[in-house]
């Protein structure tokens, strides 16, 4: 793996906010001939830096009228478990993103419902009723404010 320079993180910088992006456009602002900035892109890609391109969807366009953090207490703490449990919960539709974490909870599980009566037929069948999980708690989200791009620390 080469080392990233300062043409690279300012090529991750701009896809971040618009993966869309033409290359000739790129190019010109990160100050490259189009071919070179194309190899950039494409080594950036197959170096795993760039993993994905995906759309922003307004979810209440898309019939989500609720959003909710679960907080989840397991427990046993055995790996089999938490693998199990991530790897269920990832084929749940409703579910936007889980994080294993520290502290007083062992997961936090982002979920999208229609409404109140969907949040809790989703907490029913698919959480509260699984083996190994001790309590769960429901946050309702009233307001989100979120940032895309990941800060690149790394840039010399």
């Amino acid at each position: 793996m080469a080392p990233f320079d300062r043409i690279d993180f300012a090529i991750v910088a701009i896809l971040q906010n618009d993966v869309r992006i033409p290359n000739k456009e790129l190019a010109v602002r990160v100050g490259l001939a189009p071919s070179s900035c194309h190899e950039r892109v494409k080594r950036l890609w197959s170096e795993g830096v760039l993993t994905g391109a995906h759309a922003v969807v307004e979810a209440k366009r898309m019939g989500v009228g609720i959003e909710a953090l679960l907080f989840i207490e397991l427990a046993k703490h055995e790996r089999a478990t938490v693998d199990t449990f991530m790897a269920d919960v990832e084929t749940i539709p409703e579910v936007r993103s889980a994080y294993l974490i520290t502290g007083r909870h062992d997961l936090v599980v982002h979920v999208v419902a229609r409404d109140t009566q969907h949040l809790k037929d989703l907490a029913l069948d698919h959480f509260t009723n699984r083996p190994g999980v001790t309590r769960i708690e429901t946050s309702i989200i009233y307001e989100q404010r979120r940032r895309a791009e990941v800060p690149l620390l790394l840039q010399r």
